[in-house]
């Protein structure tokens, strides 16, 4: 059980401090128009800080409820496809300045999150449980950046 406890806690500092360095609050997030009910920016870093620790956690408990190397092998895969998903969306929204990019890669997301909890609760149901704040969430952030990129589009528009 140590071994799973290990990867899984790395990986989720991994994910946590690749969001960190890829979300800058500078001036051009500061200046875009955002629904009232947008959270203070010093929630989002708990938040995520909890949710992924879930998902950790679920990712322990489903591999850890089963001996079969071909479950293990979903369970890595459907992590693998989560991750790359929840990596893409910070850059695209803050680095590259595209809230409607951003926009089009959160269902993608959102869906590596409904496959985690259709894949894990059969062999976990706890896990399935850990991950539905992740999937809430991320369907909060869904709406908030859709407001975010109604409130302020055009984007990537450069003037000639």
């Amino acid at each position: 059980m140590t071994l799973p406890i290990i990867v899984a806690s790395g990986l989720t500092v991994l994910l946590l401090a690749f969001g960190g360095l890829t979300t800058n609050v500078g001036p051009w997030y500061r200046n875009l128009r955002k629904p009232s009910w947008n959270p203070p920016n010093w929630v989002f870093g708990p938040a995520w800080t909890l949710i992924l620790g879930f998902a950790a956690w679920a990712g322990v408990l489903a591999w850890t409820h089963t001996t079969d190397i071909g479950a293990h092998a979903r369970i890595a895969a459907l992590y693998a496809a989560n991750i790359v998903f929840h990596a893409l969306w910070s850059p695209l929204f803050f680095n590259l300045q595209r809230p409607d990019w951003a926009l089009v890669e959160v269902p993608f997301l959102w869906l590596s999150i409904l496959g985690l909890i259709i894949g894990l609760t059969p062999l976990s149901p706890m896990a399935g449980l850990l991950l539905a704040p992740y999937l809430l969430w991320v369907s909060f952030a869904a709406v908030l950046n859709f407001s975010i990129f109604r409130l302020n589009r055009p984007f990537g528009a450069r003037p000639v």
